[in-house]
């Protein structure tokens, strides 16, 4: 899509003053209108404007950057509106102790959504697993979503669920394998797309996945103009971040942390599965 550069100029400038806040994203910061009478908006492509529904789950020891990644790259889909849900509205805590306050609870999420995105975690994961109301809230918007997603171990919960079976479907490379107790199928890649189910690698994989998301929802253009706004042009220290790459002391090592993990996952996310068929 050819645009001019005043056009895509403005789109920088506007995500850049308000964070992505071309859109309805809860939580204060300047509005949309506000900033139409600021910025002359008229030269922009109509297509780039959306009103897309985007939720976020978020449950108590979640891993933050599995959901803040992604949640930053679709918070820049102008027009959009972007939810923090939780089973209640009551502050919620991640599994590095970062405090994050819910936009919306489970009764009052809406119900027809573009985007329902689950973020993975250790023992939290494996807690709400065994939560009904979790269970039957990713159910029910997971039934009605555009796109169903997940970044890291969160393709595991998607899975209690109920929402991945038949479908190819990535996690976080230790926990992979677990995803065939609920009739995924386990598959390599950074970002698997599989009808509508978006599923993303460990933790950083979330940025891929949401700048994927970007595109598919608007077109690569506008995600090259995030990409570059957001300065994500990775160049690690160390080439360790995939289990081909890393030394093999240093897999090993990770590879023993997630057996017990793995080995719950299988159990708890197995009595799911079965239960979030009755509910």
């Amino acid at each position: 899509m050819e645009i001019s550069r005043r056009a895509l100029g403005f789109a920088g400038l506007l995500a850049f003053l308000g964070g992505g806040k071309g859109h309805a994203q809860e939580g204060g910061g300047p509005s949309a209108s506000t900033q139409g009478a600021v910025h002359d908006m008229s030269a922009m492509p109509a297509s780039w404007m959306g009103k897309e529904q985007i939720a976020f789950l978020i449950y108590p020891q979640f891993t933050a950057l599995d959901m803040v990644g992604p949640q930053y790259m679709l918070a820049n889909l102008m027009g959009a509106a972007t939810y923090a849900v939780a089973r209640t509205k009551d502050p919620v805590q991640s599994d590095t102790g970062l405090v994050f306050t819910p936009t919306r609870s489970f009764d009052d999420c809406p119900l027809d959504l573009d985007v329902v995105c689950v973020p993975g975690g250790s023992s939290g994961t494996l807690a709400a697993m065994q939560d009904d109301a979790t269970l039957r809230f990713l159910k029910d918007r997971g039934a009605r979503a555009k796109y169903v997603t997940s970044v890291c171990t969160g393709s595991l919960l998607l899975g209690a669920a109920g929402l991945l079976e038949g479908y190819k479907a990535t996690s976080h490379w230790a926990a992979k394998p677990a995803l065939a107790t609920f009739g995924a199928i386990p598959t390599d890649g950074r970002v698997v797309l599989d009808r509508n189910r978006m599923t993303g690698g460990g933790v950083t994989a979330g940025i891929d996945f949401g700048l994927t998301l970007v595109s598919l929802m608007r077109d690569k253009t506008y995600a090259q103009a995030v990409q570059l706004l957001s300065e994500y042009a990775p160049q690690p220290p160390y080439d360790a971040g995939t289990p081909d790459r890393a030394p093999e002391d240093v897999r090993a090592m990770i590879d023993g942390m997630f057996v017990d993990f793995v080995k719950q996952a299988e159990t708890v996310g197995g009595k799911a599965f079965a239960r979030a068929k009755t509910l």
